[in-house]
């Protein structure tokens, strides 16, 4: 493969990128979408006749696994093709570099930024260990950062691809970041790969690596020693971050985090002890005005005026909201890359809210991390951060800010993933009417000022709950996948059509509906329409082949459903939505000012259908 190539299949070659010790990687361009793309291959002669076919099927399997993972924090692959003499995997070109190469450059990071990069890295790896994807050799080759300074998980590095002769040598080469199992020959698990990011945020977080050495010294201390405190290595870092970076790294599997979230949510509460920003949920609805206005003069320079000024300026003249430290008042940040749709809304809520507006996605969530905004409203096709992309990483800044998305085209990818990633309060279409945005933005802002300072801790799942779920399935095959998952946790309820179910929720105390709605879509939307306005801590998940981006918006603004699920469901998946359903149905009855944020009002014509009407009544009859 060292002859230059013009052509891999379709795909134009424009040069190489680089060349590892398994292959090249060209530059090529895709003639059909009009697209960058990378291409890596492996040269099959290089490899002994007996492995070669082994190797490859490998090489297949492993790119139709990470094929199927669409995640804006892992390179995308495209396509596959072969030839008899190479492999090739064609993926998406990240215009950044690696990790690795800035810690090369002596490049620094602060314990902010280094809280960013690990957080986007444990959210591209969660997601892919939900699909049943291990990434087994997670180290800072293989995170790349993009020139707009997002996180791309690479699964394909160019210098390690396994064979039976190769791999125990190509994987203890330059390796620090493997678990004691992988030095042992151990069973891998995604706990494998939280081990080696953990690695990875302490060379971060203190310069140096936790364990090095030649072969024989670090086999011995990744397997048989505890590494040194971060925090005697760095005087800024927080004893809490000892705790969760040891934990991570720590020998036994079972005693690690278990799932990326976990990691993420502990390394966010430890860099913001570290930081000092433990207690500012606590005073974040009192903000110093001054202060508030230098963060929103650095929010966007350019578009923060005498409006904002005025806003946070006391005069007996000016009608505009001011801020007062004995009134409660809310604070909308508006993010889109278009500067006249900046103004537009600027000018229709000026007199009544604070309002915050950037172009800059990164300079959003600084700007959020820092002061609390009661209703986030973000664009979603935007060149530096795709709205759903910044309304995931809002949700995780700010738990209690109401999210709406603005969108003038139908995306379906991007409408699920912010119901399913970002839990938006609404979508409001392009070109709007201004009646209904005033509307719903009234609406978010009151659930916003309610939620402000509502205290709620997370809720572990016990061994056992006494309300069920409720699946709505008419071959009973969901079902059943459903009853296998869940075990003795709570019940499992069955329903084959609205009528059997609206028995069941009246025989039984439901907090989860999961539904199939591909066989009776009119009516059971219709259904959890009202299930929702009626009971709104009673949480919906849909199952469902359909393509339609307007049927999930319908859903989303008149059923506020938990999750949108597209069939085939990963089996994985499914069980991490119910159990996070039924977390946050526990949370809700802990604290039930959180079901403010899922109340709706369906439109008058739901209501009027004979069929509505009778749904209605089974609902009156519900148990209380």
């Amino acid at each position: 493969m060292n002859a230059p190539f013009k052509k891999i299949g379709k795909y134009e070659i424009q040069g190489e990128l680089g060349v590892g010790s398994m292959g090249v990687v060209y530059k090529g361009w895709d003639p059909a979408i009009k697209r960058d793309v990378a291409i890596k291959g492996i040269d099959k002669t290089a490899y002994p006749a007996g492995e070669r076919e082994s190797l490859l099927n490998r090489f297949r399997q492993k790119a139709q696994a990470v094929g199927r993972l669409v995640h804006p924090r892992i390179v995308q692959i495209y396509d596959y093709y072969e030839d008899d003499q190479s492999a090739f995997i064609i993926m998406e070109l990240v215009h950044g570099k690696a990790l690795a190469k800035y810690l090369e450059g002596n490049e620094k990071f602060g314990l902010w930024e280094v809280g960013q990069i690990i957080t986007q890295v444990l959210d591209g790896i969660g997601y892919a260990h939900t699909q049943g994807v291990v990434h087994r050799d997670m180290k800072l080759a293989n995170i790349l950062i993009n020139n707009d300074g997002r996180i791309k998980i690479n699964f394909f590095g160019i210098a390690r691809i396994e064979t039976p002769t190769i791999t125990k040598v190509d994987d203890l080469i330059g390796t620090p970041y493997m678990a004691p199992e992988q030095f042992a020959g151990g069973e891998i698990s995604g706990t494998t790969d939280l081990y080696s990011i953990g690695v990875i945020a302490y060379e971060l977080f203190t310069g140096r690596q936790p364990f090095f050495g030649n072969m024989a010294t670090l086999m011995q201390q990744v397997q048989h020693e505890a590494p040194e405190r971060p925090s005697s290595l760095n005087t800024q870092l927080s004893p809490e971050i000892d705790r969760v970076l040891l934990k991570a790294m720590a020998k036994v599997p079972a005693e690690r985090y278990q799932l990326a979230s976990e990691f993420s949510d502990a390394l966010k509460r430890a860099v913001s002890v570290s930081l000092g920003l433990v207690d500012r949920r606590a005073t974040a609805s009192l903000p110093d005005a001054a202060k508030l206005l230098d963060a929103a003069r650095m929010l966007q320079k350019d578009m923060i005026d005498e409006s904002i000024e005025s806003t946070l300026t006391k005069t007996e003249e000016d009608r505009s909201i001011q801020i007062n430290t004995g009134i409660k008042l809310a604070r909308l940040l508006i993010i889109d890359d278009d500067e006249r749709i900046l103004a537009a809304l600027k000018s229709i809520f000026r007199q009544r809210y604070h309002v915050f507006t950037t172009t800059d996605g990164n300079k959003a969530l600084d700007f959020i991390t820092r002061y609390h905004m009661h209703v986030i409203i973000s664009d979603q096709r935007m060149p530096i951060m795709l709205g759903v992309e910044l309304l995931r990483r809002s949700r995780e800044i700010s738990p209690r800010s109401v999210r709406i998305l603005l969108t003038g085209y139908s995306d379906l990818a991007a409408i699920v993933g912010s119901i399913n990633d970002g839990e938006v309060y609404r979508f409001i279409s392009k070109p709007w009417d201004n009646q209904a945005l005033q509307s719903v933005v009234a609406e978010a802002s009151t659930i916003g000022l309610e939620l402000a300072d509502t205290k709620a801790s997370a809720v572990a799942l016990p061994n056992k709950m006494k309300a069920g779920i409720l699946v709505i399935d008419n071959d009973k095959e969901i079902f059943n996948v459903v009853r296998e998952l869940i075990g003795t946790l709570c019940p499992v309820h069955y329903a084959e059509d609205t009528d059997s179910a609206l028995s069941m929720l009246n025989k039984h105390e439901i907090g989860v509906v999961l539904a199939d709605v591909e066989s009776r879509l009119d009516e059971l939307t219709v259904m959890l329409k009202l299930l929702k306005q009626k009971y709104p801590q009673i949480l919906s998940i849909i199952a469902t082949n359909a393509k339609d981006a307007d049927l999930a918006i319908d859903l989303i603004n008149q059923a506020q459903v938990f999750r949108i699920l597209h069939k085939p469901i990963n089996v994985a998946t499914l069980k991490a939505q119910l159990h996070a359903a039924l977390q946050r149905f526990l949370m809700y009855q802990q604290t039930p000012q959180l079901v403010q944020a899922h109340k709706v009002e369906t439109p008058d014509k739901v209501h009027t259908s004979r069929f509505a009407k009778n749904i209605l009544k089974g609902l009156e009859m519900l148990r209380g």
